[in-house]
Formats: C-alpha cells, sequence, structure tokens
C-alpha cells in the first residue's frame, strides 16, 4: 500500500522567482525510516530536504541533503517556518528542536528571521595545494564547521572555478570563500562536494561563521550579504551575543505529494 506525504519546494533568500536556495520541506505526522527519508531527499536532489514533525509552533526538524543528513542548516529552516507559517497563519514564531539545538523562525511581513547559534572561526593552517585547488590567492585561512577562506576581491569570489574533487578532501563539513563586498557588506560563495553539494547556491548556515567575523573586521553588527551563486541571494545577518540572527524572503515554487 502506497503512503503519501505533502512536499512542499520553496526558495529561500530569494528576491524573484527562480533566485536564492530551493529546497524541499515534507511535514510530517511521525518520522520515516531514515533510509526512506534519505532516500527521499536523493529523489528531490536538491541541496536539502527538511523533514518537520510536531504542531502548535513547536517542532523537532531534520535536515537531509541527497547523499547524508546534517546537523545545520539555513535555507531549508527558513524553508520550513514558511511552510509552517502558511499552514498556521496565526503564527508568529515557530520553534524547531534540531540536532544543533533550539532554533526559531519569526515572522515580520514577507521577511523571516532565522535565530541560530553563533559558530565563530579560528585561525587555521593553510591546507596544502590549497591555492591551486581553489585557482586564486587565499588571504587567511580558518575553521569552524566549514573551512573558511578569506580572499582579496569580490571578483576573486565570482570568478572562482574550484577543483571540487580536491576541495571534498578537506577538512570540515564545506567551503566557503569570502571577500568584502561592494554593494553588500561582504559576499560569499559555499561548496560542499563531501555531502553531495557541488556548490550550495544560498547557504544559511554558513553566515554563523561569516557574521562574527565579518562583523569584528568592519566594526558593526548589522550587515547585508549576498552569495554570488549563479542563482544568487540576499541575506541580512546580525550578530546578537551568542546568536546570529539572518533575515530573507521565501519564493514559494510547487505544492504536491510524494507517494512511496
Amino acid at each position: 500500500m502506497s503512503r503519501s506525504i505533502p512536499i512542499e519546494q520553496v526558495a529561500a533568500f530569494a528576491e524573484a522567482p527562480f533566485q536564492g536556495n530551493p529546497a524541499a520541506v515534507c511535514p510530517l505526522q511521525s518520522w520515516l525510516p531514515d533510509r526512506v527519508m534519505q532516500a527521499i531527499a536523493a529523489e528531490n536532489n536538491l541541496s536539502e530536504t527538511a523533514f518537520y514533525v510536531g504542531q502548535g509552533g513547536r517542532y523537532a526538524l531534520r535536515w537531509f541533503t541527497p547523499s547524508c543528513e546534517v546537523d545545520l542548516c539555513g535555507h531549508a529552516t527558513l524553508a520550513a517556518g514558511h511552510v509552517v507559517f502558511q499552514r498556521e497563519p496565526n503564527l508568529e514564531l515557530v520553534q524547531f528542536s534540531s540536532n544543533s539545538g533550539l532554533l526559531t523562525v519569526r515572522r515580520r511581513g514577507n521577511q523571516l528571521t532565522l535565530n541560530f547559534p553563533v559558530q565563530p572561526a579560528a585561525p587555521c593552517i593553510t591546507p596544502d595545494g590549497l591555492n591551486r585547488m581553489l585557482g586564486t590567492t587565499a588571504m587567511a585561512c580558518l575553521q569552524a564547521m566549514d573551512l573558511m577562506v578569506i580572499v582579496e576581491h569580490e571578483r576573486d569570489v565570482e570568478t572562482l572555478m574550484p577543483d571540487l574533487t580536491a576541495v571534498a578532501s578537506l577538512p570540515g563539513r564545506g567551503l566557503i570563500v569570502t571577500a568584502a563586498g561592494s554593494e553588500a557588506d561582504f559576499v560569499s560563495r559555499f561548496f560542499a562536494p563531501s555531502c553531495g553539494i557541488a556548490e550550495d547556491p544560498v547557504t544559511g548556515s554558513a553566515h554563523c561563521t561569516l557574521t562574527p567575523y565579518w562583523a569584528e573586521r568592519l566594526g558593526r553588527t548589522r550587515m547585508v550579504a549576498r552569495q554570488l551563486s549563479r542563482r544568487g541571494g540576499m541575506l541580512h545577518c546580525e550578530l546578537v551575543d551568542e546568536r546570529v540572527l539572518i533575515s530573507g524572503q521565501v519564493i514559494p515554487y510547487l505544492s504536491g505529494t510524494i507517494c512511496i
């Protein structure tokens, strides 16, 4: 007997259709077996598929890439918050329990705001061959959940064509490359081939590391960030004590049913 599961696909941190980061969201009555959730994520072939269980503004949340489960994902949390708000329009705040602790999404008009734990990076030794695999010069390297590489110019980030096979061998979940921006305060791109994601269009969780770095470097706690992927995305970031507030818009794309 087949089972029907609702699915929504939306674009997080988007300013218009076909921008931002697509995420699938599956509201569940109870958890599916891990292998089934992983298979759904692989079938969706998006950078993240989020699954949540709960009601009344309190939920448990999990995220899967096409190849593995991850402990933190920003854009799919924003997407999950959007789906909850559509289903429960009286809510203004959604709480998600996760492997990274309590996460919240707050609604203010069309803007949704994530409240995530800060993940500051510490200076680290530059991995052997890094400049060769990136095709540009690393000014500094820092390590948190991801390896973060600072380059000199926004153009260096925009034109980057890294060797993804080599990037997959780097320490951490993925690779952030960042520089000061011209129109935004800072820009970045994110690569996670070891998690089945060649390049992530817009990565909320990476800004848990980017925000404290740029707050210290620029001397302010509120900043506008742009991720320079092909789709592109805009994020409004604020450092508040040991938390990072990351705001953006969500653009709906499709609504349907999975039959398994």
